[in-house]
């Protein structure tokens, strides 16, 4: 009797590992530009896409081109979370930070409550380049998988 039970929890927990995970990606946006005059975000798509549609497939026989265009990527479905830039007219705003902090831990907090295990963490920044470049992002990109 214990190697049926032993069997039939083995054979389950390969059934659930068989599914695979879903997967959600989350991403900030936070403007370096001074004086408040950029936009900083948490977007969460709202959509769910295959990107097979939107894929041309190439061989030595040639290639098998996908009908769409740019516009049909882009989606109409989207939430847009406000956060506050990183500087103010006269520098680094550390309240503006923390609150961004306390913004994206509230998302971590939900997505963690929902089922969501956030697995890995990507950020990238692209800062002033010198004189007359005034523009700058640090963009963080959030992956979530679940079962």
């Amino acid at each position: 009797m214990k190697k049926i039970i032993i069997t039939a929890l083995l054979m389950a927990g390969l059934f659930v590992n068989a599914q695979g995970f879903q997967y959600k990606i989350v991403t900030t946006i936070e403007s370096v530009v001074p004086g408040g005059i950029g936009r900083s975000r948490i977007i969460e798509n709202g959509t769910e896409v295959d990107y097979t549609q939107f894929t041309t497939t190439r061989t030595k026989e040639g290639k098998e081109k996908t009908d769409k265009d740019r516009s049909d990527v882009k989606i109409d479905n989207l939430k847009e979370s406000t956060l506050v830039n990183f500087y103010s007219l006269v520098g680094i705003n550390f309240q503006n930070i923390a609150s961004n902090d306390a913004m994206v831990t509230s998302m971590l907090n939900k997505y963690s409550k929902d089922g969501w295990e956030l697995f890995n963490i990507v950020s990238g920044v692209e800062s002033d380049a010198g004189k007359g470049d005034g523009d700058g992002i640090f963009i963080t990109r959030f992956y979530f998988r679940m079962k």
